[in-house]
Formats: C-alpha cells, structure tokens, sequence
C-alpha cells in the first residue's frame, strides 16, 4: 500500500475543506487512475493510455495533470497538456461516490490555471458520442459543444 503521499510547498497542490487534496499527477499514480479511467463510464481507454505512454505525456506537459487523493486513496484524475497552441484535457475521472462535490470542477480550475500560465489561451476536449453525462458536466462548466467540428484519427503503429 502506498504511504500518505507528503505535502510540498508547490503552488499546485491545495487542502480542500471536503478531506481530499490536488495533488500533481505523477507516474506513481498511473495503476490507480488506469483503474479509475476503466471503471468511469464515457473514457474510451488504448494503447494511447500505456504507463509509458502516459509517463512521457507528463513528461512532455509538467506541472499541469493532477489527482485528488483522499487519505492514501485516488478519487479524481485529469490528464492536460498543449501543442504551443492549444490546451487539451483528457481522463477527467472521479470516483462515483466522490461526484457531486465540486471535485472534478477543482481538477478542472487546476489544469487550465497551470495551461494559462503556459500562455494557452483555448482549450478543447474529445467526448465519445453518446457521453450524455459527460456532455452535461462539461456544458454546466462553461465549455461549448462544436457540432460543427469532427475528428478523424489514424494509427501510425
């Protein structure tokens, strides 16, 4: 079992009054959000989410994913990062029972204060079609839905 992770002095890392902290997300989280990211309806989870994969992504985008931990205990992740231009959030995950608690909102606020401070002035995300719930939460968060805009993807493995 992993022991209480312990406090720094970083500017990122907050106690909030409802006993779960935002913590920035480390590799040593990877196991318990990958568990988290499976068990949230509306992630579509790949390849894309190996540990090496995800290690490099927080390589390449330091300081700007976080968790919320309780205790010992991940409860909420979110994964963010940037090309230069835009800001992308990806994974934002609680854990059902701590929904409702303006968790994922602070997960949220956290990422893009730290993508503002890179100089990342818009951000997007990807939703599945049909993540009604998911599409709600985002929507009461301010972001607007693009129908106009499609994605298309291809494997270069």
């Amino acid at each position: 079992m992993r022991s209480k992770p312990e406090k720094t002095d970083s500017a990122r890392e907050e106690v909030s009054q409802m006993d779960f902290r935002i913590l920035p997300f480390t590799i040593a989280w990877y196991g318990e959000a990958f568990s988290l990211w499976q068990q949230c309806e509306g992630i579509g989870l790949s390849s894309a989410d190996s540990k090496e994969n995800v290690q490099a992504y927080l390589e390449r985008n330091q300081g700007m994913s976080f968790v919320a931990a309780a205790g010992n205990r991940l409860v909420g992740s979110v994964l963010a990062g940037h090309d230069g231009r835009r800001g992308y959030i990806c994974h934002l995950a609680v854990a059902p029972q701590w929904r409702r608690r303006g968790l994922g909102r602070r997960l949220l606020e956290k990422c893009l204060e730290a993508l503002k401070e890179a100089g990342i002035r818009k951000c997007h995300l990807f939703l599945l079609n049909g993540n009604a719930g998911g599409l709600a939460f985002w929507k009461s968060a301010g972001w607007l839905e693009r129908p106009e805009l499609g994605v298309v993807s291809k494997s270069l493995g």
